[in-house]
């Protein structure tokens, strides 16, 4: 059989899972009774707020340092590995490469604020504080990997990357057999492609639903377009599906195109009432990214009647400053 052109596969999901043993956690798949009885449907929570970062980005950063040291030792990651995500991603970086013995270094714009340096710092990473901008401080990334031999871990945009985010999905299939739907978050592709793999290797007849910003959503543009496409990047509560995908995309592109069966787009005022509600049901404080699932639901009138469907609560990265302004956005 051909392998895929974007290079996820089943058999590298497997691998990815041995290589997260005892560094990222399995984490649990709970049956949520309100929104179970409010859908009409078998409605389960997973749970990826429960990662030692808050936030599923730690299994594709794991896995990607561990697989780069599997194939070509330990001293190939001397110099250190980089990103300039300021997100769950430059955490679960910082906290992978510690756990795995490799220095990370973590470019940072000066518009990020201090808590989250500290936070970065205190997981034994090297912070640099580059210019006003996300593409300044990455532009000192990608010095870092010319001038200085380091390894860049991109956000999304990897098969290793996506493989290691695939191993939510295998944990689902496994604690969820009968799942007829899945509903992901959407930005640069990488945790949807992955899960989506995954499922449909397993399960092909479960569908892969994606949730978008109602502007600003980057993956959905290219996919209309039929390419990677730039678009103008939107303020938003759940700020961590924003950004582009890469004009030279050269894996997530395909894989979410050939994965995804159904999409929705969200308005602020959903993603605001959808966070409110998993704090007041479920008891769980998430990032607005955390909480387009539900609002797809709840905003389209989706019909999951009769359906047994997950819900991918993918971090916790959220500011109390942020919630209040969902809140106030609410009324409630």
């Amino acid at each position: 059989m051909t392998e895929p052109t974007h290079g996820v596969t089943l058999e590298a999901i497997y691998r990815a899972r041995q290589r997260l043993a005892g560094q990222a956690v399995r984490t649990p798949l709970v049956r949520s009774a309100a929104l179970s009885a409010r859908f009409d449907a078998d409605i389960r929570l997973k749970l990826e707020t429960c990662q030692p970062t808050g936030a599923f980005k730690l299994r594709g950063a794991t896995n990607m340092i561990a697989a780069l040291i599997e194939r070509h030792g330990r001293d190939a990651l001397a110099a250190g590995v980089t990103t300039a995500s300021t997100g769950n991603h430059g955490r679960a970086v910082a906290y992978a490469a510690a756990r795995l013995g490799v220095p990370a270094v973590i470019c940072l714009s000066s518009l990020v604020p201090a808590n989250k340096v500290a936070a970065i710092e205190a997981l034994g990473a090297e912070v640099k504080r580059v210019g006003e901008s996300q593409d300044e401080a990455f532009a000192e990334v990608e010095r870092l990997v010319r001038d200085q031999g380091m390894t860049l871990i991109p956000p999304f945009d990897d098969p290793l990357i996506a493989a290691g985010q695939g191993t939510i999905g295998l944990e689902l299939m496994e604690d969820a057999p009968d799942l007829d739907r899945v509903i992901v978050g959407l930005s640069g592709g990488g945790l949807l492609g992955g899960i989506g793999a995954a499922v449909k290797a397993i399960r092909p007849a479960c569908r892969v639903t994606g949730v978008s910003l109602s502007q600003g959503a980057a993956m959905w543009e290219s996919l209309q377009a039929g390419q990677p496409v730039s678009v103008e990047e939107a303020e938003s509560l759940a700020d961590s599906l924003g950004g582009g995908i890469g004009l030279a995309n050269r894996c997530t592109f395909e894989l979410v195109r050939a994965v995804m069966d159904d999409h929705y787009q969200v308005s602020e005022t959903a993603i605001a009432c959808a966070m409110v509600d998993i704090l007041e049901h479920e008891k769980r404080l998430v990032e607005g990214a955390a909480a387009v699932g539900l609002a797809a639901l709840a905003e389209h009138g989706v019909d999951v009647r009769g359906e047994a469907l997950a819900l991918i609560l993918s971090g916790n990265g959220v500011a109390l400053e942020t919630f209040d302004r969902a809140r106030c956005l609410t009324g409630r």
